[in-house]
C-alpha cells in the first residue's frame, strides 16, 4: 500500500567535489527521475542555494558551479548570525533578502507520454519558479503549498533540465520568526494523461454507527489527452493491516455524456461505500483507513493510483456540553504553537515535529492550534496518527496591517486561493476540526469586518462544510458589534475568560472557547526571591515560580478556574506549549547593541522550553489534565546563602492528598483544593490584583541542605513521589539519547540530553559548563540548544553552555550510510559523557 505521507526515494545527488572545486558541472551530477508505480516522488535532494541575488538565474545555462550543495528542506535564517540591529520580534535573525536555488534532473524517454507537476508544501516566502526558463508562477504567502505542471517545458532523453527557485522574504513581514527558503518538502508528482488531480479526494463520513458507516468520496478526475477519456474510476477503503473492507466501481463511459471525461477536463465523481463495524478515529484510538482511488481504463489497467489516509468520526459543537467527539464531550486541552522547530528553524523534519507531540502529549495536550498559518503536512499527518484534534488557522491579519510588509500586502489578491487551496489539501485530515479565519484580526474594530468574515467563511463552507468555523477575537466586545463574531461558527475568545459567561448569556446559542489562554513566562529552573510580580528581572530570565505574566494575560489557574466554573466552554488552547525564536516578551528592546534586552531573542511563553525541556508549569497542567497520579516539587534545592530562610515550596498534584518532607522528616500533608494559594496577577484578571488558586499546594520551608521530598496519596494510599536533591559540584556530563536507533535516511534524528552532574548523579541546577562535543560514524551533529532564551550561542555548532544544568545535541544519521554514531562530550574539569546511536537502513 502506497502512503502518500512517506518520503520517497530520489536519484544521486549533485557532484559536492565538482562544484567545490569550480569545475564545469557534469551530466551525471544530476538527479535521474526514474518513474514508478509511485506517482510522488521526493525532489528534496541535489538543490544547490545562493544567498542573494543572481541576475539570469532562471536561465538554464546560469552558471552556478559556486552555489552550494544544499538539500530540502532548508531554513537559512537559522544559520545566524544573531543580530541586535533585526527586529527581535523576528528572532534577530537574518530572515529577509534574496535567496535562489537550483536543481538538475533528467528524464527517460520512456517517460514521454507521462505528465509531470512540481509541488511545495511550501516556501518562505515571495516564491517564484521556473522551469527550463519558462516562469511557471509564484505564491507569495509562505505558509501555503503549491504545485506547477512541468510538462509542456520538459526535456526527455539525456538532455538536462533545470528548476529555478527565487524566494524573497521581506524584513518586517512577521510578528514571529517565520524562518527564509524552501522549508518544507517538494515532490514530483508523476502521472499519466488520466489520473486523480491534485489535492482530489474529499473524504466524508456523513453517517456513523457502531454497525455501520457510509463514506462518501467525491474524487477529482483529470484528462489531460486530447479525447473522451472510457475509464472505471474503482475505490477501496482498506483497514491498516491492508485488508479491503469497502470497495466501488463507477464507470466513465464516453458514450454517456452526463458522465464522460471529456478531453483536458475535469470530472468529479461521488462515490459512497459502507464500512461494517467501522473502528472510530478518537483522541484515545486514532485508528486510520486509507481510500484508495484507482483509474483504469476499458482493460482494467490501472493508469493512476492515489491514497488518501482518513478517519471514520463524528465531531459537533454543543451550546451545553461543549466538544463532542463521537458523541462523548471532549474538554480540549490544546496549545498555541508556531511552526518552528527549536534549533532546526523552521525547516521541517519528520522526527522533530512527532518528538514535539510526544512531549506534549505527556501534559496531557489533546489539541493543537496551528498559530497563526496553515501548519506542514507533517504536523497534520502526526496528528492524525496521533491522536490530536486540531484548528486549522490561515491568517494572522487580513487587509490591515499588523506589520508592514505581511499578508496585508496580499490579502485582496491571494485570500480566496490560498483559503481554497488549504481546505483542498487538508479537508481530510479527521484531526482537523475547525477552521480558523483569522487570529486578533485587526478588523474586529472595523464596520467592514463582518462582511470580510462572512467571506472568507463562505469560502470554508464551500470546499468543506463539514466542519465549523472560528476566529480568535482579542476584542470580542468590537467583534460582536460588528457582526464578525455573528459570521463565524465558533467564538473563539483569547485572554478574557472572565467574559465567557456574559457572551454566553448574551448569546445562548453561541458556542465559546479559549481560543488564546495564558501566557505565562517563565525560564526553565530560575527561580527568584522574594516572588516577584511581572517585570523584567536584570538576568533577562523570568521566575518558574509560574505566577508572571504579561499585562493583557495571567497564569494558568485564571483560566482552569473559568473552565472548570463553566463546562460548556469548550476548553482552550494555552499560549504556548513550546517556547519559540522571537518574540521575547517581555524583553522587546533588542535593536542596538547597548540595550539592557539585549540579547533575549526567543519567548518565555511556553510550558515547555526551546529545547523540548518541560518548565514546571509543564506539569501544573499535567496535574489538571491528566488522571495518572503524578507529583511536581519545585524550586530546586541549592539555596546556599540562604541556610534558615523560608523557601516557597510549590507541588503540583492530580491526587488527593500530598505529603512533604525535608531530609526524612514531614512537613505536613496538605489535601489538593484545601489551602488555596494566593498569587499575583493582573488588574485585568483581578481589581485587587490577587488571585487564590487551588491548583497549588505551597509550604514555607527553611532551607537547609538535603532532599526534599513530596510524597502523593490516594485514598490513602502512596502513588506518586517527586524528590530534589542539593547538588554537589559539578562533576560530569550525562549524554542520554531519546533513541539509541535511527534511521539512516540523513533526516532521522537523535535528541540527546546533555546534563551536569554531581559525584552522586545529581542534576545541578545552576551549572553553566561549556560542552564540547565530538561525534564520529554514520552521522553528524545537526544542531545544539540549551532552552536559554537569551544567548546568542549558534545553532549550528559542535559545542554549547548547558543552561539550569542542560543543553540538547541534535544528531542527524548519513543517508544510506548503516553503522554506530559515537558520540562523547567533553568540559573542563568533567567526567566526559558517552554514549552510541545505532542507524540502521
Amino acid at each position: 500500500m502506497i502512503d502518500r505521507y512517506s518520503r520517497r526515494l530520489s536519484g544521486a545527488t549533485l557532484s559536492a567535489l565538482l562544484l567545490l572545486a569550480g569545475l564545469p558541472r557534469a551530466a551525471e551530477a544530476a538527479t535521474a527521475i526514474q518513474p514508478s508505480a509511485e506517482r510522488r516522488l521526493s525532489f528534496n535532494d541535489g538543490w544547490r542555494f545562493f544567498k542573494g541575488e543572481a541576475q539570469g538565474a532562471e536561465r538554464p545555462d546560469f552558471q552556478d558551479s559556486h552555489w552550494t550543495p544544499t538539500p530540502l528542506p532548508h531554513d537559512w535564517a537559522i544559520e545566524g548570525p544573531f543580530d541586535p540591529q533585526i527586529n527581535p520580534h523576528t528572532g534577530a535573525l537574518p530572515i529577509s533578502g534574496t535567496g535562489w536555488y537550483r536543481k538538475y534532473f533528467t528524464i527517460p524517454a520512456t517517460s514521454k507520454d507521462r505528465f509531470f507537476s512540481i509541488e511545495f508544501d511550501g516556501a518562505m516566502s515571495n516564491a517564484r519558479v521556473w522551469v527550463n526558463g519558462h516562469e511557471l508562477g509564484g505564491r507569495p504567502y509562505g505558509y501555503i503549498g503549491f504545485a506547477f505542471d512541468l510538462t509542456p517545458y520538459l526535456h526527455f532523453g539525456g538532455q538536462e533540465n533545470v528548476v529555478a527557485v527565487r524566494v524573497t522574504p521581506e524584513e518586517r513581514s512577521s510578528r514571529w520568526y517565520p524562518g527564509a527558503g524552501i522549508y518544507r518538502n517538494v515532490w514530483l508528482d508523476v502521472t499519466g494523461p488520466v489520473h486523480v488531480g491534485h489535492w482530489g479526494t474529499y473524504v466524508t463520513t456523513p453517517e456513523v454507527s457502531d454497525e455501520k458507516a457510509t463514506v462518501t468520496v467525491k474524487t477529482e478526475v483529470r484528462n489531460e489527452s486530447g479525447h473522451p477519456a472510457e475509464i472505471t474510476l474503482q475505490t477501496s477503503v482498506l483497514d491498516p493491516s491492508g485488508k479491503i473492507v469497502a470497495r466501488t466501481n463507477r464507470a466513465l463511459a464516453p458514450t454517456t455524456d452526463s458522465a464522460a471525461v471529456g478531453p483536458h477536463a475535469t470530472r468529479v465523481v461521488t462515490s459512497n461505500l459502507t464500512v461494517s463495524h467501522p473502528q472510530r478515529w478518537d483522541i484515545d484510538h486514532p485508528y486510520l483507513y486509507s481510500l484508495v482511488s484507482e483509474v483504469m481504463d476499458a482493460n482494467k489497467k490501472v493508469l493512476d493510483r492515489y491514497v488518501t489516509p482518513f478517519g471514520i468520526r463524528t465531531i459537533a459543537f454543543d451550546k451545553g456540553k461543549g466538544f463532542l467527539l463521537n458523541g462523548r464531550a471532549v474538554k480540549i486541552q490544546g496549545v498555541c504553537d508556531h511552526h518552528d522547530l527549536g534549533a532546526l528553524g523552521a525547516a521541517v523534519n519528520r522526527r522533530a515535529t512527532e518528538r514535539q507531540l510526544q512531549i506534549l502529549r505527556g501534559a496531557g495536550v489533546n489539541a493543537i492550534r496551528t498559530s497563526h498559518n496553515p501548519p506542514s503536512p507533517e504536523l497534520l499527518e502526526f496528528c492524525d496518527r496521533m491522536g490530536f484534534v486540531v484548528m486549522d488557522e490561515s491568517f494572522d491579519m487580513w487587509r490591515r496591517p499588523k506589520v508592514p510588509n505581511g499578508y496585508s500586502k496580499y490579502f485582496d489578491e491571494w485570500s480566496e486561493r490560498d483559503v481554497r487551496d488549504m481546505v483542498h489539501r487538508d479537508r481530510n485530515h479527521p484531526s482537523i476540526i475547525m477552521y480558523s479565519i483569522g487570529n486578533e484580526i485587526p478588523e474586529q474594530g472595523s464596520p467592514d469586518g463582518g462582511a470580510m468574515a462572512k467571506r472568507l467563511v463562505d469560502f470554508f463552507h464551500q470546499e468543506d462544510p463539514t466542519r465549523p468555523t472560528t476566529s480568535a477575537f482579542n476584542n470580542p466586545d468590537g467583534a460582536i458589534k460588528n457582526g464578525l463574531a455573528a459570521a463565524v461558527d465558533l467564538v473563539g475568545v483569547n485572554y478574557r475568560p472572565w467574559q465567557y459567561e456574559k457572551i454566553q448569556n448574551d448569546h445562548p446559542d453561541w458556542i465559546v472557547y479559549g481560543s488564546e489562554t495564558a501566557s505565562c513566562v517563565s525560564s526553565r529552573g530560575v527561580y527568584h526571591l522574594p516572588i516577584e510580580k511581572y517585570e523584567k528581572h536584570p538576568s533577562l530570565q523570568l521566575s518558574s515560580y509560574d505566577i508572571i505574566a504579561p499585562p493583557w494575560a495571567y497564569c494558568p489557574d485564571v483560566e482552569f478556574f473559568y473552565q472548570d466554573k463553566l463546562p460548556s466552554v469548550a476548553g482552550e488552547f494555552v499560549w504556548t506549549g513550546f517556547d519559540y525564536i522571537g518574540e521575547p516578551t517581555p524583553y522587546f528592546g533588542g535593536r542596538g547593541a547597548n540595550t539592557t534586552d539585549w540579547p533575549s531573542r526567543s519567548s518565555y511563553f511556553g510550558f515547555i522550553d526551546l529545547a523540548g525541556f518541560p518548565k514546571d508549569r509543564y506539569y501544573l497542567y499535567q496535574s489538571v489534565w491528566t488522571k495518572k497520579p503524578m507529583v511536581h516539587v519545585l524550586p530546586h534545592w541549592n539555596w546556599q546563602g540562604r541556610e534558615g530562610q523560608a523557601i516557597p515550596v510549590m507541588a503540583y498534584t492530580n491526587s488527593e492528598e500530598v505529603e512533604l518532607f525535608l531530609n526524612g522528616k514531614s512537613l505536613g500533608r496538605k489535601k489538593r483544593f484545601s489551602e488555596p494559594v494566593g498569587i499575583p496577577v493582573g488588574q485585568n484578571a483581578s481589581q485587587d490584583r490577587k488571585f487564590t488558586s487551588k491548583y497549588r499546594l505551597e509550604w514555607q520551608v527553611p532551607y537547609q541542605p538535603g532532599t526534599l521530598k513530596a510524597v502523593a496519596y490516594q485514598d490513602g494510599k502512596q502513588v506518586a513521589v517527586d524528590e530534589i536533591r542539593t547538588a554537589g559540584a559539578p562533576a560530569r556530563v550525562k549524554l542520554t539519547p531519546d533513541r539509541a536507533a535511527i534511521q539512516a535516511d540523513g533526516d532521522d534524528l537523535s535528541f540527546v540530553t546533555v546534563r551536569i552532574e554531581d559525584k552522586d548523579g545529581n542534576l545541578c541546577p545552576m551549572s553553566d559548563n561549556l560542552v564540547k562535543f565530538n561525534v564520529t560514524g554514520a552521522g553528524s551533529i545537526r544542531a545544539v540548544d540549551n532552552g536559554n532564551a537569551a544567548t546568542v550561542e549558534p545553532f549550528h555548532a559542535d559545542h554549547r553552555k548547558a543552561f539550569s544544568g542542560l543543553a540538547l545535541l541534535i544528531i542527524s544519521s548519513q543517508k544510506g550510510q548503516a553503522g554506530k554514531i559515537h558520540v562523547t562530550g567533553t568540559s573542563e574539569g568533567l567526567a566526559e559523557g558517552t554514549t552510541e546511536i545505532t542507524t540502521r537502513r
